[in-house]
């Protein structure tokens, strides 16, 4: 396997580099959290996703190791109001969240409401600041080709700086 370059060879280590190790499950206990910290840091990952009432995470676990903190917003269904996605997103950050993954409203962009979507996309995004990293789920597998292609264009223009 190479690097993004395809210029390098990509062992385990540099892989783990973009990994973020997730636990979403809502039987999640604090000690699960800590756990999940210690393997990640271990494993040398990119980040630890947890769920949003789990946060704040202790800096001196994570950041300080050099591992981030990533969330979820609108998880796992994608269905919540933007309103309230921002909302959850600007909390996250609040509480220490360095990514959010939003989820889309995937009935939206079966639907072709792409208007919708591309505004749902936008109200996270600006609740989101711009160092800090959003990325949008699109839950794939439930679409087609085109929607897929189609929502290339609202997801990836949010908040681009330049």
């Amino acid at each position: 396997m190479s690097d993004v370059t395809g210029t390098q060879p990509l062992d385990a280590a540099g892989l783990a580099r973009f990994v973020d190790h997730t636990l979403l499950k809502p039987e999640a206990t604090p000690a699960d959290v800590a756990a999940l910290v210690e393997e990640g840091v271990r494993l040398g990952v990119y980040s630890v996703c947890v769920s949003p009432s789990m946060l704040p995470l202790d800096p001196a676990t994570t950041r300080e190791r050099g591992l981030l903190v990533a969330t979820v917003c609108g998880f796992p269904s994608g269905k919540h109001p933007s309103d309230v996605k921002a909302f959850e997103a600007a909390r996250s950050v609040r509480d220490g969240a360095d990514e959010v993954d939003m989820v889309i409203d995937v009935g939206a962009a079966k639907a072709g409401a792409w208007d919708a979507v591309r505004d749902d996309v936008a109200a996270v995004r600006a609740a989101v600041p711009v160092d800090r990293v959003l990325k949008v789920i699109i839950e794939s597998a439930a679409l087609t080709d085109l929607s897929r292609r189609r929502l290339g264009a609202p997801c990836s223009r949010r908040g681009r700086r330049g």
